[in-house]
């Protein structure tokens, strides 16, 4: 009993992979190796990208652009439009001032305020002969932007802030300020009073113009 042959006992199997096992692991990397292959045939080369782009960039511009231009058109002064091109101007009321109207109310030698290039205020003047004259005269002092009055008693623009004089055309005749007050061209369009800008000699100092 003591002496038990070695045929009776079974010894356990170790470290043996059936040969399925081995088949399925060698597998894999194929299968990985489709599914990538298949993957890199779904991604657009770089033609069809970007004709996408450009697709996407033109159906946002359009739109942007336009909403933009509507915008911008919002902040620029209404013209009065006709051969002057200028900018009509207006009175306190914001109105465009008419010339046949404004001369009912506005006698000979008058100075009167209105809304100018850039909504400045700027003097509409009646001559002698109840008429506009060609140009406007620019309100702003040239020293530290005051709006200057009309004084008529004087026949003068006198600055309240600092004392500067200004004659009956907006020439500078004391300081402090610098220099003489800007001008506007005035035109009449189809009765409507129109400001544009003076470019050319200022014709109180014969020099090129300082506002230009």
């Amino acid at each position: 009993m003591a002496s038990m042959s070695m045929s009776s006992v079974s010894l356990p199997r170790v470290g043996r992979v059936s040969a399925p096992k081995r088949a399925s692991l060698k597998a894999r990397p194929t299968r990985m190796t489709a599914r990538m292959s298949a993957a890199a045939g779904e991604v657009p080369d770089m033609n069809k990208r970007n004709v996408l782009n450009l697709m996407l960039l033109g159906a946002v511009g359009l739109p942007g652009t336009a909403m933009l231009g509507g915008y911008a058109y919002f902040f620029v002064p209404k013209s009065a439009g006709g051969s002057g091109g200028g900018v009509a101007a207006k009175d306190a009321a914001g109105n465009d001032i008419k010339e046949s109207a404004w001369l009912k109310t506005h006698p000979a030698g008058s100075y009167e305020l209105s809304q100018g290039l850039k909504g400045d205020a700027t003097y509409l003047v009646v001559d002698k002969d109840s008429k506009l004259k060609d140009f406007g005269i620019n309100a702003v002092c040239t020293h530290l932007g005051c709006v200057v009055p009309w004084v008529a008693s004087a026949n003068q623009f006198q600055c309240p802030c600092h004392g500067s004089r200004y004659d009956k055309d907006g020439f500078k005749v004391r300081g402090p300020a610098p220099l003489s007050l800007a001008l506007a061209h005035v035109t009449v369009v189809d009765d409507t009073v129109t400001f544009s800008p003076w470019t050319e000699t200022d014709f109180r100092t014969g020099e090129k113009p300082w506002w230009k």
